[in-house]
């Protein structure tokens, strides 16, 4: 396993971290959820992201069942705060967030995270008391460093500009070889501000794994199957899409890996990259995915795959 500094921050995070949305305390049995944890362990893989509304607070209760035997300085850990917590705890209020981070902390039985993210922006409340109450976050010492999720560029140059306040280290944007956008002006932008990359979804969801096949019946056990964790891979399933994926494999073949690991290794040759972030209800999976990190592959094989994906839409 290959590491990356995270931003401007002194965190060195795996090339490939393990998530929890859609899995762990909600869509994977736990015997297998735990069994993915000491895996990724096992692969040299450090850093752990979740947030307070994956499974509405149970996959931050499992990492801190799976995480408690660990030593504290083995692991980076990231959460997340904006999404409705119930009915009224919601957005990054000064109050919204000195009460997540406390939430999130005894869920995580742990006294602090490694990195706290706005999990998007929130467009209700004045940036400068959003950011004021991250930087009181950082020195009150539960959380070392921040970052956000999917923020424009207004968004976070404004976020740059309120005096005093603590730098973000790190984006979280989705970002894939069927999802190019942070490339136009968030990359660039970040690249600026000493601001690293934590990327979503690098295999859209499971889609470029080449298992969902045109016009075949969805595989049992994959993501798509399952009722806690498909609805959004929904919008990949396009035939168009399905068939650029498929035409990706030789491609891979002649890299030598596995078209999962063509796909991360493409996400990584990104420099701004810190890390990809997989979900993973298998081990097997988790082992696949880690191989991609540190793989050689001739840039101009990633070029053709470019071509091979241009065209191809999910639905809206």
């Amino acid at each position: 396993m290959k590491y990356r500094k995270l931003g401007a921050s002194d965190l060195n995070v795996s090339e490939i971290s393990l998530g929890s949305w859609l899995t762990y305390g909600v869509g994977v049995e736990r015997d297998k959820a735990v069994a993915c944890v000491n895996r990724a362990f096992e692969l040299g893989i450090n850093f752990i992201d979740t947030a307070n509304v994956y499974g509405r607070g149970a996959a931050e209760t499992f990492l801190g069942e799976a995480l408690a035997g660990r030593p504290r300085n083995s692991y980076v850990l990231a959460t997340k705060v904006f999404f409705p917590m119930s009915a009224t705890d919601k957005g990054l209020s000064r109050a919204q967030i000195l009460k997540q981070v406390d939430e999130s902390l005894k869920r995580l039985r742990t006294d602090h995270v490694d990195l706290y993210q706005c999990h998007r922006y929130d467009a209700e409340t004045p940036i400068e008391e959003t950011m004021q109450a991250l930087t009181d976050v950082v020195r009150q010492g539960k959380a070392r460093y921040i970052g956000f999720s999917e923020w424009s560029p207004e968004q976070i140059k404004a976020a740059f500009s309120v005096a005093g306040a603590e730098p973000f280290v790190s984006s979280q944007p989705q970002y894939s070889l069927l999802w190019r956008r942070p490339e136009e002006k968030v990359i660039p932008l970040c690249t600026d501000k000493h601001v690293s990359q934590i990327v979503w979804s690098p295999l859209a969801q499971g889609v470029l794994t080449g298992k969902y096949l045109p016009g075949a019946k969805i595989p049992a056990g994959s993501r798509a199957a399952s009722e806690n964790m498909g609805a959004f891979i929904q919008s990949w399933l396009q035939p168009g899409v399905l068939d650029a994926v498929q035409k990706l494999k030789p491609l891979a073949k002649e890299a030598d890996c596995t078209l999962s690991q063509f796909a991360l290794a493409w996400v990584l040759r990104e420099p701004n990259v810190a890390s990809a972030i997989v979900g993973a209800s298998r081990p097997e999976q988790v082992e696949e995915n880690a191989g991609a990190s540190g793989l050689t592959i001739d840039p101009a094989l990633f070029k053709k795959a470019e071509a091979l994906v241009a065209g191809a839409q999910r639905a809206s």
